[in-house]
């Protein structure tokens, strides 16, 4: 017979063909809206939003529930990811497998978990790359998965049938502990989404409890205990605002700042080191931003970027500040333009009874705990169920073994079981199971030892079901029992908070200068134990006049902070140093030190037996006119440079010849120089006790390539020991230090001698000068000499103050005794 088919369909109608071969209109709005709400549901229901209870997606579910019905277990091998997808994808999950393996390989990552449920061995990803395929990882529980699922085999939550009703699978894991709080949880379904951030687990633990104890405890009491989230990767939460309201209303966002530190990259370099970066954001999406920002000038100031994470010390990245920028500005910087700084959306979406609501925190944590208390009291309900039934079958196995003999006998003469249970029965008052259980009992169980074992048996299952009992007979012991094993878990699972959580009037003021250091007036400071420094002009250190509570000074230059200084050496050369470079000092209560400076070696690049010797400016300023250089050698050769200094680094400011080096440089200010007044001498004194100064107007500038004029007549075997400039209209002081040829230099400690100036007379240039030391029995040579400003202050090698006798009045006087070596004076 012919099928009738239908040929006529309405403008908003679609036809549709039965089973049985009919076609009927149907309207095509009404099966639209139909279909998408059935879709819409599923991927709420289904997909995409996890249950408030256990926390959970279903595919996340039926991943653990699957594990542990394969029987794996922490403390045994992993096996193929690909195994653990496939059993998950054939018998619970209708979709594909990657789902399952990208869910899979969530629950493994300890930077997108708090508290991972899975143990991965192998290549699982990263923050910036995907994991390996399935059939390259292994996996197995991990210790937090099993609880999870502890206690499912004893009833204690709902099984409903899989995908094709051939099998059954768990409505919603026990969870020991509240997962959705702990691990958070992100999906997008139809209409809505889901978002929220990880927490710490002792914490969380520790609200769940109090509001087991104290159920009408408000938020402002949950909140004492669980302060904001702590996210896997660490980092800092700046703004607490943003977290109140998500507690309070289940939505609210936060801002997620890197731990980074300023650090000293080198000697003249700062840096910016990155430890910890916000939640779910990598080092190459950190590399890239930052890339793009300094193309567009929006980050101005680094140098350099070098990722140098390792498993063996984290996530370290480094950022080398250049040289007049301040670092904390850069980082500001950083903050605003790069992912290092980024905000995170809370929305606390979930199932509760299969409905999805928006949750605060207390609403989250009453779902749990009355989940939790549901599993307890059915778990309870079924350990008393089958201690029970054993305490029935012991206590009738009992009578049985009272006499024995007749049991044996009963059970020969019937001719079936059947017989034989109705006899035992009649003859015992048995029930009908306790019967059947002792016809299936093996003969040596019969025996007088298992009879006392059946009596210890008998008294234990008695005092448990008596525990039972109370549990489920009172709500206070129930509860009780919950927070008991809510204290375990944290004890043996909980770990330190990782996220540093700042109010907004906590965290560090934004720097709203800018990025490069300012081109401001300072002063360059050089010590005795080579340690310099800059510090602003109107430092404490310049007030003082160079007193220092550590080291002394031996030089300072008045410059600006994008200006460069001089450093001169024994081989003659002049090497360029930045202001900029070096460590500022910051304003400190008096009397200040100088132990922050950077070691001018480290600053420098010297050849091999090259020393440093002074510090001089090389370009004029704004305070002060452009000075010369006026340098001493050791055979006794002056020279005042012309200031025309090249922009190359290292070049020679003397001719020397091969048997010398220069002893002394100092700076010279030309107008006092040339003034008729003539108030600057310069002072030579030289290793066998003669001093001589003179105007330093006598000394004709040269072009850096001259070889400079006759400073000091040198008696045989004696060189030049130290060079001064000094306003001989203010006081100064001669410091000398006799000693012995034959001793090692850095061993004597010798004679030392005060001296004012005033007490030498002076003389021309070239000629011999007068003697400044008498030696004693012993010392033939001076060891160490300097001519400085009023009051000389010394130090030792290790920069500790050394106290200085007192002037003397007689220019050729012996010195007394030193305690320890001196190895500067300023």
């Amino acid at each position: 017979m012919a099928r009738s088919r239908s040929t006529s369909t309405p403008s908003d109608g679609a036809p549709q063909e039965h089973h049985d071969g009919t076609v009927v209109d149907v309207d095509v709005t009404s099966e639209m809206v139909s279909s998408f709400l059935e879709y819409a549901y599923s991927v709420i229901y289904s997909r995409a939003l996890p249950d408030a209870r256990d926390g959970l997606k279903p595919v996340q579910r039926r991943i653990l529930y699957m594990m542990d019905d394969m029987g794996l277990r922490p403390d045994r091998g992993h096996v193929k990811s690909q195994r653990v997808v496939g059993e998950v994808m054939g018998k619970l999950h209708p979709h594909g497998d990657s789902a399952i393996y990208d869910a899979l390989v969530r629950m493994a990552q300890d930077f997108s978990m708090r508290l991972p449920l899975v143990d991965g061995h192998g290549n699982f990803g990263s923050l910036d790359n995907g994991p390996a395929a399935a059939r390259y990882t292994e996996a197995r529980p991990a210790p937090a998965a099993t609880l999870m699922t502890d206690s499912l085999e004893e009833d204690v939550v709902e099984m409903v049938p899989n995908y094709d009703n051939q099998l059954l699978q768990p409505d919603v894991l026990p969870a020991q502990f509240p997962n959705l709080l702990v691990n958070g949880a992100s999906g997008i379904a139809v209409g809505m989404a889901t978002n929220m951030p990880p927490h710490n687990l002792v914490e969380v633990i520790a609200a769940a409890r109090h509001l087991i104890t104290h159920p009408e405890a408000d938020l402002e009491d949950l909140m004492r205990l669980v302060p904001g989230p702590d996210l896997p990767t660490g980092g800092r939460i700046v703004g607490l605002d943003g977290v109140r309201d998500a507690y309070r209303t289940g939505r609210g966002s936060f801002r997620i700042r890197a731990t980074a530190r300023i650090e000293n990259i080198t000697s003249r370099r700062k840096g910016i080191v990155v430890t910890e970066l916000p939640y779910l954001v990598g080092p190459e999406k950190v590399a890239e931003k930052l890339r793009d920002a300094v193309q567009a000038k929006k980050v101005q100031g680094i140098s350099d970027y070098q990722d140098l994470t390792d498993r063996h010390h984290g996530l370290r990245l480094v950022m080398t500040v250049k040289s007049g920028f301040q670092p904390e500005a850069v980082l500001e910087q950083l903050y605003r333009h790069t992912p290092m700084e980024e905000s995170f959306g809370i929305n606390n979406v979930a199932l509760v009874d299969g409905q999805p609501r928006t949750l605060g925190l207390k609403q989250l944590l009453e779902v749990f705990v009355r989940h939790r208390l549901e599993v307890v009291r059915r778990r309870t309900e079924h350990r008393l169920r089958t201690r029970r039934d054993r305490l029935h079958l012991v206590e009738g196995l009992l009578i049985a073994i009272l006499d024995i003999d007749e049991v044996i006998q009963i059970i020969r003469n019937a001719d079936d079981a059947e017989r034989a249970r109705t006899a035992l029965m009649s003859a015992f008052d048995l029930s009908q199971t306790q019967a059947e259980y002792i016809l299936e009992l093996r003969l040596r169980r019969l025996t007088k030892f298992s009879r006392l074992e059946l009596e210890g048996e008998r008294d234990d299952l008695r005092r448990e079901i008596e525990r039972l009992e109370e549990i489920l007979g009172s709500d206070e012991v129930l509860r009780q029992v919950v927070s008991d094993e809510l204290a375990d878990v944290a004890a043996a699972h909980g770990t330190p908070r990782r996220t540093v959580l700042l109010e907004a009037g906590a965290a560090p003021a934004p720097v709203t200068q800018g990025a490069e250091i300012p081109d401001e007036p300072c002063r360059v400071l050089l010590t005795g134990t080579r340690l310099v420094a800059r510090a602003a002009g109107d430092d404490a250190l310049a007030r003082e006049g160079g007193r220092s509570a550590h080291d002394v000074v031996v030089a300072e230059v008045l410059t600006r902070t994008r200006s460069t200084v001089g450093i001169v050496t024994s081989r003659g050369r002049m090497l360029h140093l930045p202001v900029v470079d070096l460590p500022a000092l910051a304003p400190t209560a008096e009397p200040p030190s100088l132990a922050g400076g950077a070691r001018l070696d480290d600053l420098l690049t010297l050849e091999k037996d090259e020393r440093v010797i002074g510090m001089v400016r090389v370009a004029p300023t704004d305070l002060e006119r452009g000075g010369t250089l006026a340098l001493a050698t050791r055979r006794g050769v002056v020279k005042r440079v012309t200031p025309d200094y090249p922009r190359t680094d290292g070049f020679e400011v003397i001719a020397l010849k091969d048997d010398d080096e220069v002893i002394g440089a100092v700076d010279l200010d030309p107008e006092r120089i040339d003034a008729d007044s003539g108030d600057v001498d310069l002072v030579l004194i030289t290793t066998d006790a003669q001093l001589l100064h003179f105007p330093a107007a006598g000394v004709r500038p040269q072009g850096r390539g001259a070889g400079g004029v006759a400073g000091v007549k040198l008696a045989d075997g004696a060189h030049v020991l130290s060079l001064a400039a000094l306003d001989v209209t203010r006081p100064a002081e001669v410091v000398t230090i006799a000693g012995s040829s034959g001793a090692l230099p850095l061993a004597q400690t010798g004679s030392l001698k005060v001296t004012a100036l005033t007490e030498y007379p002076a003389k021309g240039r070239a000629s011999q000068g007068v003697r400044c030391h008498r030696f004693l029995r012993g010392e033939d040579v001076l060891i160490g000499a300097w001519t400085v400003a009023s009051p000389a202050r010394a130090c030792s090698a290790a920069g500790q103050p050394v106290d200085l006798p007192p002037p003397v009045g007689r220019r050729d006087g012996s010195g007394t005794p030193v305690a320890v070596p001196i190895a500067a004076v300023g």
